[in-house]
Parts: C-alpha cells; sequence; structure tokens
C-alpha cells in the first residue's frame, strides 16, 4: 500500500478515477447499476486514500481503525445486499479484504507496509490474492466487446465501463495485497 512513490500515486489515480465513475453510476436509471455502485465508489475511494505513498503523508495512527470501521460497515451492507444479488459477495470479499489490510497496517510497527514492517497472516493474505488474481483475470475475460444496443446510453449506464472499473478495482487490490 505504501511502496515506491511512482506507482502509488498511480494507483490512487487508477483508483480515485474509479471512485468518480461509480459515483456516475449512482445516477444511473438502471436499478442494478445504481445499487452496487455506492459500495463500488467507497471502495475505489478508499483505496486511492489508503495508496497515497507514504513519503507524501503518513496517516495518524488512528486512521487505520476508522478505515476498517468504514470497511467493516461495507461488509455489512453488501452481506446484507448479498440475499438479493450474488455479485454482492464479491462487495463482500472486497470490503472484508480492506478491514483486513486496516487492521494489519494498524498492528505494523510504523503503520506502513512494504517498508520492512509487513505483518499478516500469510496463508489469508495468499488466499485473498489467489481470489483477487482469479476476479482480474474473469474481469478482463468480460471486457469482450459486447453488440450495441439500440439508443444512446449514459455514461453511468455503459456495462462495458463498469467491467473495466470492476478490473481496475481488482487489479488495485491485487497490488496493494502484495505489499502487505
Amino acid at each position: 500500500m505504501h511502496g515506491p512513490a511512482s506507482p502509488g500515486w498511480l494507483l490512487v489515480a487508477l483508483c480515485a478515477a474509479t471512485g468518480a465513475y461509480c459515483l456516475l453510476r449512482m445516477r444511473s436509471t438502471v436499478e442494478e447499476q445504481r445499487r452496487s455502485a455506492g459500495g463500488e465508489a467507497v471502495m475505489g475511494f478508499g483505496m486511492a486514500a489508503m495508496a497515497v505513498p507514504a513519503a507524501v503523508f503518513s496517516p495518524p495512527a488512528w486512521t487505520w481503525p476508522l478505515y476498517a470501521a468504514v470497511f467493516g460497515a461495507a461488509a455489512l451492507r453488501a452481506l446484507w445486499s448479498a440475499r438479493s444479488s450474488p455479485h454482492h459477495l464479491h462487495h463482500l470479499v472486497g470490503a472484508s479484504a480492506m478491514v483486513y489490510m486496516s487492521v494489519v497496517m494498524a498492528a505494523s510497527p510504523g503503520h506502513h507496509a512494504g517498508h520492512g514492517t509487513t505483518s499478516g497472516i500469510p496463508l489469508l493474505t495468499g488466499a485473498l490474492l489467489l481470489y483477487f488474481t482469479g476476479y482480474v483475470l474473469l474481469a478482463g475475460a468480460r471486457l469482450v466487446p459486447v453488440a450495441a444496443g439500440g439508443g444512446a446510453v449514459g455514461w453511468g449506464d455503459r456495462p462495458e465501463l463498469a467491467n473495466a472499473c470492476r478490473l481496475a478495482m481488482g487489479i488495485a487490490m491485487v497490488a496493494m495485497l502484495i505489499t502487505l
């Protein structure tokens, strides 16, 4: 999460842009787009905040428990929403992974991963890496162009852009887990 500055800034930009697009999707006329866009926006902006290079901003100790609480609430919401849509199970895994990373960062001396202070449970980190790597591969396969439907489609209703955002967040999650 707090590795070298250049890749860190790229990760911040990617996650922030994804979060911004997810906010745009919340204005969609398609109910399922609106339903999942809010949780994805929280993930995008939260991941962007956690990826800010440590050389620029060293967050205070209270930041990590706050992240854990926010993503814990997002995980509970995803668990509740999973009753109606299995897609929310992925949100549950993502939010839980963010809680896990926040707890690890809070427990590590100096509060920065990637600086020789890594900790965490290797088996859990490996399982999350495996899950998100598989997710990235599947999300990449979903980017195969689909035949366009009739009529103009708003920016918030474009499924290929939503899939590209999910792919970007999956890649960012893999990058963040690797530095843990």
